[in-house]
Formats: structure tokens, C-alpha cells, sequence
């Protein structure tokens, strides 16, 4: 059908005069995909130019429903303003590849916003390597190339623009590709080509070939300039593109830069009668109602439609709604009219906007956590055996490589490669630094003995809590039905991994005879509450009530319009409950939440009150639930019992605790971010108005607002006044917890609909808000606020595939202690995704955990460290529910062999380390296989030395599982079992490792 409009279109001469003109009028809607895809067949290559990103996805989209044979490759911008030189790496390969791909003969549409273009541009692109299995290549000569390609030699590689040498393997991401490859050489020849996943570190596939170019894009020459001459330039409504290139460039025409074919759109909302111009008809004129909207069934709509002998063709996302009706899956914009054809589409339906196009997500970036240690040279650390000491780096002795430890009083210990698995950071809270313990005496033993015991009561009161749930029974809910499925498409990203596994636990508990319990933990911004919203439609749409409890009133609107905005086609009643509601609205709301005529209640403790009744209440989903008082929590306790429960938090759960908990509650955690998410770009600077007036100009220029948090009621209206001094024309709302409730409202709904540029307001943006056009954030006096609460405040922008910046302002005038300078500088540091998890280790998980243990076990914390306190956890667990076997940390194999990881075999000390401690920590052969393969793959063959340390590996594990807790000694062997038996025998042939194995038939 699709295809039988562009034959139409191609047949008929009004258009083919038209595509001659390069004269386009009264394109509306989807119609002008159509012209485009029609466009795409009549020319080789078409560059076409758009105001945005966001329309530039949307052409994408809707081109390819027409046409999905040709390519279609959106140019991006580069990820900086006009005047800065970082643009990042993926950018340039982006934009590299695209502009190489166009002095190709190939076929296909690039489309490029205004942004795009503005920037000049590599004249040539001379500068890429071509690689081939089997071919010759001179490392030394590579590597050089490379550096001066712009690529950084680093340990590992993680990220575009990175290499790494190891012997013969040199590892590389190009900036123009997907997967870093990895080049395993023998001598000069490329022995084998593979991708491999940055975060595993692991080879994926092999490849024949591979391209590599440059790491940088010259700004040499206007884009038209170096575009093929035989490539059709489209402008996207002409006047607002040059009126906007006005802003960036006065008094030049940028366009007349191009020497090639043009023709322009114009956008008008009306048909246009005018010779030798393309008229489309719009159906969005005064007075139209969608059919769906009046009486009468959709086929007699179409009955009068097709009396008039015109073609209908069908494009829709709710292609279940019309079981008998032919139709195409997808969306277009609007619906149209040509010739002998009408498009419709959901707007005229059903009178549904269309979602925003699917953003796909990116591979994964960065190096997991487990590739290198965090154990720094001076850092504290935490000996099972010992307490807490200072790390003194790798040593190496005759035997093999030991770890230095210092413990109090000089006192040194030198801990053996294949005992690092005892060996764990310190980690506390921001600036709190422990005692050094004392390698003699008993009181290391009696603390940890004390946290043991601690630690064992809460798993057996968690458990029975567990236990006790579990005994209860509800009507599990049906498989997802036509309701779930259209919430799912309308989805405008590609779910991560983690929300998928995420929206499975949750959707396994709904469907099971056993209440839902879950703790859903996911860094700020990476879609917690999408992964809610599935949950509330499935109950929902069973008919039952659902009910979210938030701890603020500005993130219950925040909610609330975000439930009727993704619910808008959905025939569900949503109700908002806080004091943003008069008394006579609230009492309405609960009237009718009595009599069940509201599905979905957003509130704040308003909705734990006791004139609050439910009719039908199946779910209640908590954001935050540490942030309510005592008395709450009691309430939600009775309220919890025999209904499904989700909650919320945004506090980091480091995984290790995750991991320790999850046997004695259900845990889901989110923690890769969302598709087209970038790092928020973070400055920690003193306050002066010119930065000031520059970081909101820039963007007021993107068509951005902004945050700009001071946290000072009494001054802020004078704040307001020097931002208007500074730019008159700038639009300035005031925000605080002090104002009126219905002024605050009027307030925050104002920037929601774009109505000011800045919201100068106190904290009360920190938890939850929500807004993707909001992109840069201003925090005065930032030195005088939390790390925890500047992390907070800082995740409320970044949440759009738009560049965010953050600027953490302090007063130099001012007294700033040494400690909140290096709170701000810290925050600077870690600027990378999911860096909660990172900042966490500063302050964050620490307070976190001590939220979800309480305050006792805070202490604990504190006591022996997060990371062995979680280790302890994980034993408790275990040893409650009956698991005798001992874990890997605590099977101990001490005999002299000369078994390490040689320097020249892993030359990065953190990336040793990280492998030692990875090494004592596996508790099966398979585990010791994939590593050792791993090992293999990322730094080549196995040396002597490392095989020795496998076979011990074996050994542990086959000690492990017969129930033996340590082999110590060099000439005599003994051996402790779990049982408490004991027994000593002599070694004499010098494989020790396997007469060990015999005499103990492991």
C-alpha cells in the first residue's frame, strides 16, 4: 500500500514538474516523508537539512516506512557548543564515518540538524588505517600511527579513542566503530582479528577486516564545500533554518555556501492552490475530530471515505484495536491526502499524538569494575585475619608476588597472590578514617565476632520476614494482554538490559500466588520508573487500584504528569493527592477512590491518612521509602500485607550487597543507563557573573532552560533581579518550599510548558524531577551542600540525548573549609555514568545501606569496613539457611610454589591485583576455565608461572567441595577440615600441588 503511493506519486506530473522546480508547498505531516522517500528514488544521494535532532530521528523514521531499502544515517553534532575544541570521540567517529560514506557511490539519505553544519569540517578524510587478517603489520609503525591519529595509549581499553599494548596483542576502539577489535599478532602477521566487549574485556566474534580512522575533525572547510556535486540538498522549512544560523553566524547566509542542487520545504497547515507545486491536504483544520471520537463505528467512517473512490491506506501503532482492518505497523506524524490516496494514521483515529521515536540503545562503554582494582597505593585496607591496614603495593620476592600490607606500629604483613581473596578496600563514609589495627592480641578477632553475630540476627529476621510473605496468598495476575504490549511499543527508547531483567522480576511477582516485595535500586535517571509503569498498567488494567507513594508534593506532579502523559490513550483514571490539591478536590479524590472510580493515585503521606479507603487496591508502588517517618512506616506496614509492593530508591546498592542480600530479599537493580545518554559535563568554579550570563546563553541558544539552585530564601528574589541584569530578556521563576501551594503549582507547571527560561529555586528539585529540555544546572554556594545531595541535584539534568552541563559555583570571599572543596572536586572526578556507584564509595553506599539495614548495622559498617561487612552478610546468609559449604574466601591454600602473574605478562599493577582477587574468588572449575580462557584471550598465551597458580586454583576448588578450610605447609602438609579433623602428612616429589590431590584423593 505504502509502496503504491510512491508509484503514484512518481507517475503523476504535477510532481514530477514539482521534483524539476525543486518546489515544494503545503507539505504537512507524514506527507512530507512521502515527497522524501520519492525523492530517495529519483536520486543517488540526498542530504537533507533539518532545525533538530529530534525532527531528524522523526524523518528518519517515518522515511523508512516509506522506503526501507535505502540507507538512511543521521549526521549528529558535535557534543559541544560552537567555541569549545572536546568533542567526544564517538562523535567524530560518527560524523567521520557519515561524511566517508557519502564520496561513495552507494545509495542513501543522510539528514543533518542545523547544528550539524555549523561546525566546519575535515576537507579530506586521508587519515585511516585498513587492517586484514593474515596481512603484515609493523607494530611499532601501527602504534605511532595511532598516536598521531589522536588515539590514547592507556592500561585497558574502554572507550572510543582508546589502545593498549600487551606483547603481541594491541587491543584498539576506533572512534568509527561499534566494538574495540582486538589484533593478536605472530611476529609481523596478523595472526587474528576479533571485536570484543569493552566491559568484560572479553573477544566476541572474529572479523576479516577492520577500518580505523582518525581520532580527530579538522575544522577546515563549511560541510556544502566538501559535498559530492551530484548529492540533492533538501531544506526543512527554509526561513527558520536561516533565521536560526542568524543567531550563530550574523550576517552571513550559510546555505549560499552550497553549490549544488537545492529545494526547500515550506511547512503550511492548509492546501495550497498554486501550478506546478506539490498540494498536500492536512486533516488537523479547524472543526476535525477524530474517527474515533464521534458516534459511529470506524467502518462506516471509512464508508464515507471511500465513496469519495479514494485509496486508504492505514498507518498505525494499535493495529489490535482494528482487527479487520488492513493496516501498516508504525507511526507517521499526521495523516494526508493526495490525488487518489489518504493516509491516516493514530492522530486521526484516535486522536493520539505520536511518541517519539525509539532512540537505540548504545553499546556499552567503559571497563567493568572487576578489570581493574581499586587498591591504590596508601589506601586502607581490611584483612579478614588481621584488621585494618594501609596498602603498600604489589611486591615481588622469590616465590612469587606479595601484596604489602602496614598495619600499626610498623608491623608489615606480605600476603601471597593466591590469598588476595582476604584482602578487601576499606570503604566508609566521606572523610572518616579508621584505626589501624594491630597485627597482635585479640581485638581485631572480637570485633569481627561481634559484627558476625550482629549480622547472623538481622539475616534470621529478614528471612523470616521473607518466609513469612511468602506464606500468604493473593490471585496472581494474567499474562500481559493488549494494554501491556501497546505501553511496550509506545516506549520512545530500547529498554537496557537491566530493565528488561528488571520489568521480568517485577511482572513474575505479579503473576505469582505470593504478595510482591521487590526493592527496585537504580542510579538517577535510568528508567526505574518505566519499569513501575509496566507493574501499574498490569494491575490496573485487572481492575484493580494502584496506588504511588512519593515523599514530595513536587515529585507527586511530577508523577502524576508523567502517568497521564505515557496513559494518555489508555483507559485508565489517574487522581493526584497532595497539597497541591484544594480541600474540596481531595475530598473528591477520595470519595472516589472509595468507590473505585479512580485506577491510579500519585500521592505524597496525604495518601496514608485515615479517611483514605480503597476500594480495590492490588498495588502500591513507594519511591523512596526511607525518606518517610517512623509513623509512616508503621502505616505502610499494615497497608503492605496482603497487596503487591514495589519500592523505589535512587541510593546506590553497591552489587556486592546486592548479591548478599538478594538470598534473603527480592532485588532488582538497574545499573547501565538509558540509550543516548551522555556524562553530565561538570565544572567546580567561583562565582562570577560572566560565567554565569555565558552558561545560561548557551543554553538559551540550544532552546534549553535551566536550573539554578540557591538555597537561601531570604536572598533569592535578589538573585532573581541580577539574572535579569545580567540578561534582560531572560525569563526568571522563583520556586521554594515557603510559597504558596498554589502559587508553587502554577509555578512549576509554568516550566513545564516552557513559559520561563530559568527556575531559580532552593533544593526542593533534588529528588525525582524530571524534565528533558532542563540541560544545564547552576548550583551557588555548592560547597555548603552534601556530596550525596550535590549528586542528587546534579542527576536532574543529563536526561535527554542532549550534552548536560553542570557548574557547582563557590564564593572564594567566602570561608570554604579544605573538606567541602574537596567534596565539590571529588564530585568533579567521578562524571561518568552510573558514577553513583562510584561517588558511593566517598559517602553514598555507606548511608545507602545504612538506610535499607538501619542504623546498627551503619555502624558495623563502619566497624570492618563495606566490603567485608557485605562478605560477612553473604556467610550469614548462607550459614542460616543451612549452606555448610565454605566459600572460597575462606578456603585457604598456603604452600610454597613459585605461582604469580609475571610483569611482562600483565604490566598494569591495578589490572594484577584485580585478577589475584578475581582468582581466589572462583568456586568451580568451569569459573577457573573461563577466566583462564579470558586470561588467554586478553594477553596471549599462558607463562609457566600463571599455569602454576591455575592448578592451585584446581586444587581449592576440589578442596572446597570435600569440605577442607585450609592446606598449609611447605615439607609437611596439613590439612583442617570443616568438621574440625586435622591431618598431617610429608611431601616429598616436587609436584607438590599434585601428591596434595592424591593423598587426599581431591
Amino acid at each position: 500500500m505504502i509502496a503504491s503511493l510512491l508509484n503514484s506519486l512518481l507517475q503523476d506530473q504535477n510532481f514530477i514538474r514539482s521534483v524539476s522546480s525543486k518546489k515544494f508547498q503545503g507539505l504537512v505531516s507524514g506527507a512530507k516523508a512521502a515527497v522524501l522517500s520519492a525523492l530517495s528514488i529519483k536520486h543517488k544521494k540526498i542530504f537533507i537539512v533539518t532545525q533538530s535532532t529530534e525532527e531528524s530521528n522523526w524523518l528518519k523514521q517515518e522515511i523508512a516506512l516509506f522506503n526501507d531499502k535505502v540507507g538512511i544515517d543521521i549526521l549528529p553534532a558535535p557534543d559541544a557548543m560552537p567555541g569549545e575544541s572536546s568533542v567526544s570521540p564517538e562523535i567524530i567517529g560518527q560524523r567521520l564515518s557519515i561524511l566517508n560514506k557519502l564520496s561513495k557511490p552507494d545509495q542513501n539519505i543522510t539528514i543533518a540538524p542545523l547544528r550539524a553544519i555549523l561546525y566546519k569540517t575535515t576537507e579530506k578524510i586521508d587519515r585511516k588505517l585498513s587492517l586484514r587478517k593474515n596481512s603484515r603489520l609493523n607494530s611499532e609503525k601501527f602504534i605511532a600511527e595511532l598516536i598521531l591519529f589522536g588515539y590514547k595509549r592507556l592500561p585497558v581499553v574502554g572507550e572510543r579513542g582508546e589502545f593498549s599494548v600487551k606483547g603481541g596483542i594491541i587491543d584498539v576502539f576506533p572512534t568509527n566503530a561499534e566494538s574495540p577489535i582486538r589484533i593478536e599478532l605472530f611476529g609481523d602477521d596478523i595472526e587474528s582479528l576479533r571485536s570484543f566487549d569493552p566491559v568484560s574485556q572479553r573477544s566476541k566474534a572474529p572479523i576479516d577486516e577492520a577500518l580505523i580512522l582518525q581520532n580527530d575533525e579538522k575544522r577546515e572547510k563549511c560541510l556544502f564545500q566538501i559535498l559530492p556535486k551530484d548529492i540533492l540538498v533538501v531544506l526543512d522549512e527554509e526561513p527558520m533554518l536561516k533565521a536560526a544560523t542568524e543567531r550563530f553566524e550574523k550576517d552571513s547566509d550559510l546555505f549560499s555556501e552550497a553549490k549544488h542542487d537545492i529545494c526547500s520545504f515550506s511547512e503550511i497547515r492548509s492546501q495550497i492552490d498554486s501550478y506546478e507545486k506539490i498540494n498536500f491536504t492536512s486533516f488537523l483544520e479547524p472543526g476535525f475530530e477524530p474517527v474515533f471520537s464521534a458516534p459511529g463505528t470506524f467502518a462506516d467512517k471509512l464508508d464515507d471515505i471511500l465513496k469519495l473512490k479514494k485509496k486508504v491506506i492505514v498507518v498505525t501503532q494499535h493495529a489490535a484495536r482494528l482487527p479487520e482492518t488492513p493496516s501498516i505497523i508504525g507511526q507517521l506524524r499526521g495523516g494526508f491526502e493526495f490525488n487518489d490516496h489518504i493516509v491516516l494514521t493514530d492522530r486521526e483515529l484516535f486522536n493520539i499524538e505520536p511518541r517519539k521515536p525509539k532512540i537505540h540503545s548504545k553499546k556499552n562503554e567503559g571497563v567493568g569494575e572487576d578489570i581493574r582494582s581499586e587498591f591504590k597505593n596508601g589506601d586502607y585496607i581490611v584483612h579478614e585475619d588481621y584488621g585494618v591496614g594501609i596498602y603498600r603495593g604489589l611486591q615481588k620476592i622469590e616465590e612469587g608476588e606479595f601484596a604489602l600490607i602496614e598495619f600499626a606500629e610498623g608491623d608489615k604483613l606480605y600476603v601471597p597472590s593466591n590469598l588476595m581473596g582476604r584482602v578487601e578496600k576499606y570503604v566508609s563514609e566521606d572523610n572518616y578514617k579508621p584505626k589501624l589495627s594491630r597485627m597482635g592480641g585479640n581485638s581485631w578477632k572480637v570485633l569481627k565476632a561481634k559484627v558476625k553475630r550482629s549480622v547472623k540476627d538481622l539475616t534470621r529476621e529478614l528471612l523470616s520476614l521473607y518466609a513469612e510473605r511468602r506464606k500468604a496468598q493473593k490471585n496472581p495476575y494474567p499474562r500481559d494482554d493488549i494494554w501491556q504490549k501497546e505501553l511496550e511499543d509506545s516506549f520512545p527508547y530500547e529498554e537496557t538490559d537491566d530493565q528488561l531483567r528488571s520489568i521480568a522480576d517485577v511482572k513474575r511477582d505479579l503473576e505469582s500466588e505470593a504478595p510482591m516485595d521487590r526493592l527496585l535500586c537504580g542510579d538517577v535517571g535510568y528508567g526505574k520508573t518505566e519499569v513501575a509503569l509496566r507493574a501499574i498498567v498490569k494491575v490496573a488494567s485487572s481492575g484493580k487500584q494502584v496506588a504511588v507513594l512519593v515523599p514530595t508534593t513536587i515529585l507527586a506532579e511530577q508523577h502524576f504528569h508523567f502517568f497521564k502523559d505515557r496513559l494518555a490513550s489508555f483507559p485508565f483514571r489517574i487522581a493526584s493527592l497532595s497539597r497541591f490539591r484544594s480541600k474540596q478536590e481531595q475530598k473528591e479524590i477520595v470519595e472516589k477512590l472509595k468507590a473505585g472510580e479512580v485506577d491510579i493515585v500519585v500521592g505524597t503521606h496525604r495518601l496514608l491518612s485515615k479517611d483514605i479507603v480503597f476500594k480495590d487496591l492490588g498495588l502500591l508502588v513507594i519511591d523512596e521509602e526511607h525518606r518517610f517517618g517512623v509513623s509512616a512506616k508503621e502505616k505502610l506496614k499494615k497497608i503492605k500485607k496482603n497487596i503487591d509492593v514495589l519500592s523505589m530508591t535512587a541510593t546506590p546498592i553497591p552489587r556486592t550487597l546486592y548479591f548478599s542480600l538478594s538470598g534473603a530479599r527480592d532485588l532488582s537493580l538497574i545499573q547501565t543507563p538509558p540509550a543516548d545518554r551522555s556524562p553530565v559535563r561538570t565544572y567546580v568554579v567561583n562565582f562570577n557573573h560572566s560565567l554565569v550570563r555565558e552558561a545560561i546563553l548557551r543554553e538559551l541558544d540550544r532552546g534549553g532552560q535551566i536550573f539554578f539552585v540557591h538555597n537561601y530564601i531570604e536572598t533569592i528574589d535578589n538573585l532573581a533581579l541580577i539574572l535579569k541584569q545580567l540578561i534582560p530578556e531572560l525569563r526568571v521563576a522563583v520556586a521554594h518550599g515557603q510559597m504558596l501551594e498554589a502559587k508553587l503549582e502554577k509555578t512549576m507547571e509554568e516550566f513545564l510548558n516552557r513559559e520561563h527560561d530559568v527556575l531559580l529555586c532552593t533544593s526542593i528539585i533534588e529528588s525525582g524531577l524530571d524534565i528533558p529540555n532542563v540541560n544545564t544546572i547552576i548550583i551557588d554556594r555548592a560547597d555548603r551542600l552534601g556530596l550525596a545531595q550535590l549528586y542528587q541535584l546534579r542527576g536532574r539534568v543529563g536526561r535527554s540525548p542532549v550534552r548536560a552541563y553542570a557548574y557547582f559555583l563557590y564564593h572564594q570571599e567566602e570561608a570554604s573549609t579544605q573538606t567541602a572543596l574537596a567534596r565539590l572536586k571529588a564530585i568533579q572526578e567521578f562524571t561518568s555514568l552510573g558514577s553513583g556507584y562510584k561517588l558511593a564509595l566517598r559517602d553514598l553506599e555507606i548511608r545507602g545501606s545504612g538506610n535499607l539495614l538501619g542504623a546498627q548495622q551503619h555502624g558495623h559498617m563502619l566497624a570492618v569496613g563495606f566490603d567485608l561487612y557485605c562478605e560477612l552478610l553473604e556467610e550469614a546468609v548462607k550459614e542460616v539457611k543451612g549452606i555448610k559449604e565454605p566459600t572460597p574466601r575462606q578456603v585457604i591454600i598456603d604452600i610454597r610454589e613459585d605461582a604469580y602473574i609475571p610483569q611482562d605478562y600483565v604490566e598494569d599493577e591495578q589490572q594484577r591485583v584485580a585478577l589475584y582477587r578475581r582468582l581466589n574468588l572462583l568456586s568451580g572449575n568451569k569459573e577457573v576455565d573461563d577466566l583462564k580462557d579470558e586470561m588467554r584471550d586478553r594477553f596471549g598465551k599462558i607463562p609457566i608461572q600463571l599455569t602454576k597458580l591455575f592448578k592451585i586454583l584446581y586444587l581449592k576448588v576440589r578442596a572446597q567441595q570435600a569440605g577442607i578450610r585450609s592446606i598449609k605447609g611447605d615439607g609437611i602438609a596439613q590439612v583442617q577440615f570443616s568438621d574440625g579433623r586435622v591431618k598431617k602428612f610429608r611431601l616429598s616429589s616436587q609436584d607438590k600441588i599434585k601428591e596434595i590431590g592424591e593423598a587426599l584423593n581431591i
